[in-house]
């Protein structure tokens, strides 16, 4: 699943990044933010992995593959129900401590996970592994962009989310693959590993910084109330549930085209041209947030709108999936950016709201895929996004003032 401001008058003296100076002007510190990027990539695996490895914990839990199924369903309310709550509470702790908290509760969860032996139990581990992760996602842009001066906060942030795309893109299929050959309790049991050395990484290369001063905390509904902030949380909820009425049944969408063969190398096209999106995100998102969130938006309008009228073209098909990706691959980067600028020094409680908007949109991109799927039929997919889409184009358009705003 963050903040792109400097913190309150009351933390500067431990919060202020470094002043720019010509030495550090337009550096990035790469060894702390390659760890956020970490971080996510490890966030990102843990959460998804079951899917990929459905068949073998399937086997080995004495459980249902629907059931196994659920275990991704758990980690996502883990982080929907406790991401808001938990980054209030912790406004105050100061920020590694709790980027530490949240790092070292991925080495236990997935630890706990390739011990168990009992359904239940890995259940439970999945719900707190979802919840670390909201933690771990309200708290990771807000870092990068303090650990910088403020024109290159966007920048730093998406050197930080690239971790998630890359894990999306080649984590779950190696993880997949590794999981055929030496079983998936080895793939939980690595994954712990690397958290533990993400941890030295952190202490070592991460700066800390301060929390919040009790005088300066902002609840919940003021920072909801801030002009801008609302506007991006519609956008975001739009957005992400579009891409996953389709993304969830993909499967079923390509076999309706002839192209039930072809799933891999679809996921693949999506993968490298989502790459390609982070890495245009970052060159450009410090001068151009505005007009990287109207082009996507307009993109993956274009691209859904190729995908219904495909009728079985693979062309046409593979088309609309890289527009698809180039579409979607910054979203995370964008919209956790105009979260944390609108908000101010309450972008972490902010933060917090778009981790629940994203978990909500994915759950519900479920949900109503699968309505789809079984009262209209597959073809309806990419035309739900169509109703979705242009809603949000509209709002992002109209935000010129707070949350998108023209520079």
């Amino acid at each position: 699943m963050t903040s792109t401001n400097p913190p309150c008058p009351a933390e500067l003296a431990d919060a202020k990044p470094a002043p720019a100076t010509p030495a550090n002007v337009d550096r990035l510190p790469l060894s702390g933010l390659l760890a956020l990027a970490l971080a996510a990539f490890i966030t990102i695996l843990t959460e998804a992995l079951p899917a990929g490895l459905l068949p073998q914990m399937s086997a080995d839990l004495q459980s249902s593959e629907a059931l196994i199924g659920q275990l991704v369903t758990m980690y996502a309310m883990g982080s929907l129900l406790t991401a808001i709550p938990l980054t209030a509470m912790t406004q105050g702790w100061r920020r590694r401590k709790l980027l530490l908290v949240a790092i070292a509760g991925f080495a236990v969860v997935n630890t706990i996970t390739a011990l168990s032996g009992i359904y239940a139990l890995t259940l439970v581990a999945r719900f707190f592994a979802g919840v670390f992760a909201g933690l771990l996602w309200a708290l990771a842009a807000g870092y990068a962009a303090r650990m910088v001066p403020e024109h290159l906060q966007g920048r730093a942030i998406a050197v930080a989310m690239v971790g998630a795309p890359l894990a999306l893109s080649l984590g779950i299929p190696a993880g997949t693959f590794l999981g055929g050959l030496i079983g998936w309790r080895v793939c939980f049991g690595i994954m712990s590993v690397l958290t533990l050395i993400l941890i030295g990484w952190v202490i070592a290369r991460v700066p800390d910084f301060a929390g919040q001063s009790a005088g300066h905390r902002l609840s919940l509904r003021q920072v909801f109330m801030r002009p801008g902030v609302r506007p991006v949380l519609f956008v975001t909820l739009a957005f992400v549930l579009a891409h996953n009425v389709l993304y969830t049944y993909i499967a079923p969408f390509l076999a309706r085209a002839g192209m039930a063969t072809q799933i891999d190398l679809v996921l693949l096209v999506f993968g490298l041209t989502a790459l390609l999106s982070i890495w245009l995100v970052g060159l450009l998102i410090d001068r151009w947030l505005r007009a990287l969130v109207l082009s996507s938006s307009l993109l993956f309008i274009v691209a859904a709108l190729m995908l219904a009228l495909a009728d079985g073209s693979a062309l046409v098909i593979y088309a609309g999936i890289a527009l698809w990706g180039l579409a979607f691959g910054g979203a995370a980067t964008l919209f956790q950016t105009a979260s944390a600028k609108t908000a101010g020094d309450g972008a972490d409680v902010a933060q917090s709201m778009i981790v629940t908007v994203w978990n909500l949109a994915i759950a519900g991109g479920g949900l109503a895929g699968g309505v789809l799927l079984e009262t209209r039929g597959v073809n309806a997919l990419p035309w739900a996004l169509l109703i979705l889409l242009p809603p949000a184009l509209l709002v992002a358009w109209r935000a010129r003032r707070h949350g998108f705003p023209a520079i």
